[in-house]
């Protein structure tokens, strides 16, 4: 007979591989209640997130993703601080799910994040005003900016992870700084957009 893994877990029996993440998103239960959550892992067939909000097991769910978008599925597994959900797709969205996260996992090898093959620009205008997650504004000045985010010097420094809109483009904070924090865009900009989105 041949060994039996040591381990046995539901992973064991994914038909997809997951991909590890970090990104911030919300979701939604049956209730209509809305809390946050941040996503450890996905495949296109299911995902885990990090909240200590404890839904009932087989409890619809609706996601809200930064970067991915509305996912729906089931609650799957309950464990210390945190859920797995089997998503609900149809055929189309599971493959352009699966390419997404393609994206993701040569990102992460890549360590795009921190990247610095965009273009930086020099804004005309430096001065911007920031809205934090729970509403407050700031106003802040630009030290760096790319096509994937930008460095701001302001009188505060948000957590990290935490969402902010700069202008009008959304991103979370990335990284701290001496007098300010660095933004990591929630997509790509152009250069003609973040003209017109920081005017």
């Amino acid at each position: 007979m041949m060994a039996q893994p040591s381990r046995p877990e539901p992973t064991d029996r994914r038909r997809f591989s997951r991909v590890k993440l970090d990104l911030l998103g919300r979701f939604m239960l049956e209730s209509f209640d809305e809390f946050p959550c941040r996503v450890e892992n996905m495949s296109p067939g299911g995902i885990s997130v990090a909240t200590p909000v404890e839904p009932r097991a087989g409890e619809r769910i609706i996601f809200y993703i930064d970067h991915i978008g509305r996912l729906e599925g089931k609650v799957a597994r309950l464990y210390p601080g945190g859920f797995a959900v089997d998503l609900v797709n149809t055929e189309r969205k599971r493959e352009k799910l699966a390419s997404r996260l393609t994206w993701f996992a040569n990102r992460g090898e890549l360590d795009l994040p921190e990247d610095r093959r965009h273009q930086r620009l020099t804004p005309t205008e430096r001065r911007v005003e920031i809205v934090l997650d729970d509403g407050r504004r700031y106003e802040v000045k630009i030290i760096d900016l790319s096509l994937s985010g930008a460095a701001v010097s302001c009188q505060v420094r948000p957590a990290l992870s935490s969402r902010i809109t700069l202008g009008m483009m959304q991103g979370r904070v990335v990284r701290h700084l001496e007098d300010g924090f660095a933004i990591e865009f929630s997509s790509v900009q152009t250069e003609q957009s973040l003209e017109k989105l920081l005017v």
